[in-house]
């Protein structure tokens, strides 16, 4: 309980008031202007030159639009002559920060509502009607099982179902890729930017760009780094992958766009950078359900009035337009706020070195009696000399 009591009173009526001592050592010396100099060039050297600590800073808002050219032309026995435009690869024509090349499909035509049999495999073959149960749908099922065993060809019997038929074989996906001529097509991308805590706004179509460079030019990291044209083979080719590998099963594409702005500096110089990945990177190892692919079909009616419709499996590229980045402004706020951060950081160099020398060197205990000394309050000197 006394040493409580102490304690208590000591807190209450003790008061400690810093005491400068000059203590003439090459390595404590040494060791003080060593910690302020590194504290000093992480102030101005990391927060103020790199980090640009004295601006205040503000996130990009932004829109894309996007637009594609190319023609491709194709011959085969079952579609014959065919020219592909934007209107038939491009699917579907509008999309936010995005747009979907097709560039492979396998098509089912000329399908009507009735009863046909399975696609063979390991759930649809059968022998007989009772492997068939009626009215089941299975995940991979094209239609209602009617629970009948019916031909598929002359040796294989599958379930029969109701379905849009004949139904859709998809187990050979078309290689090389049926749109292989896509590599050349473009896509032109207009990116419109907006820094609202400054007012600043900006297009990736810079003022000095003109109509007649605009139809002329591609991208080109070395030679045309701002044209915002670029050939689909070389925004695959970019991002370290083929685009004909690509075409076949699909996938997706990021096309990034950085805004850094100084804003401290001159307006022109705040310019976009472009950069390319694929986003769906595929494992090797691990190459479960690849690329991108959708349905669609296209229906129509013939003079009879019966309904029939074209199914399309759709394999391509999507490419996904990001936009990221910042820009910074002088702002007295923040550099004062960093200055005064800065300086108290400085606090740390005394701190270390004091505990260095009381508790770490040899002297440490002459120098904890030069650094600290007690005195009594000369009143309750004055009262005990009464007192006797």
């Amino acid at each position: 309980m006394a040493g409580c009591c102490s304690v208590l009173a000591a807190f209450l009526f003790e008061y400690d008031t810093p005491r400068i001592v000059l203590i003439r050592s090459r390595k404590v010396g040494i060791m003080n202007r060593a910690v302020q100099l590194l504290i000093l060039a992480y102030v101005i050297g990391w927060v103020f030159v790199w980090e640009k600590g004295y601006q205040e800073m503000d996130s990009v808002v932004s829109s894309v639009t996007t637009k594609a050219k190319g023609v491709a032309v194709t011959k085969t026995s079952r579609l014959g002559f065919r020219i592909w435009d934007v209107a038939d690869y491009v699917i579907p024509a509008q999309e936010e920060n995005s747009i979907f090349i097709m560039t492979n499909m396998i098509v089912t035509m000329n399908q009507t509502q009735g009863l046909c049999p399975e696609i063979p495999d390991k759930t649809t073959v059968c022998q007989s009607d009772a492997d068939c149960p009626a009215g089941s749908t299975g995940t991979h099922s094209n239609g209602v099982a009617t629970g009948r065993c019916v031909p598929f060809n002359g040796t294989v019997k599958t379930c029969e179902v109701a379905a849009w038929c004949p139904v859709e074989d998809d187990a050979h996906v078309p290689k090389p890729a049926f749109l292989k001529a896509a590599e050349n097509f473009t896509l032109l991308v207009k990116n419109n930017i907006w820094y609202p805590k400054f007012n600043f706004s900006k297009r990736n179509i810079l003022p000095n760009i003109t109509a007649t460079y605009l139809k002329s030019c591609i991208y080109d990291a070395a030679t045309d780094p701002f044209c915002p044209i670029f050939r689909l083979g070389k925004i695959v080719e970019n991002a370290g992958h083929s685009f004909q590998d690509m075409a076949v099963e699909g996938g997706i594409m990021g096309i990034q766009i950085k805004w850094d702005c100084n804003l401290d500096r001159a307006a022109n110089l705040c310019l976009p950078k472009y950069s390319f990945r694929r986003l769906d990177t595929r494992d090797l190892d691990h190459n479960v359900s690849p690329g991108y692919n959708f349905r669609f079909a296209k229906y129509y009616s013939d003079p009879t009035g019966t309904e029939h419709r074209t199914l399309t499996k759709a394999y391509g590229i999507r490419f996904d337009i990001v936009v990221f980045g910042k820009a910074g402004k002088f702002d007295i706020i923040p550099t004062m706020i960093n200055i005064g951060s800065g300086l108290a950081l400085l606090g740390v160099t005394t701190v270390l070195c004091d505990v260095i020398v009381l508790y770490c060197m040899k002297k440490k205990y002459y120098y904890r009696d030069k650094k600290y000394k007690y005195v009594e309050d000369s009143e309750q000197g004055s009262d005990t000399e009464r007192d006797q």
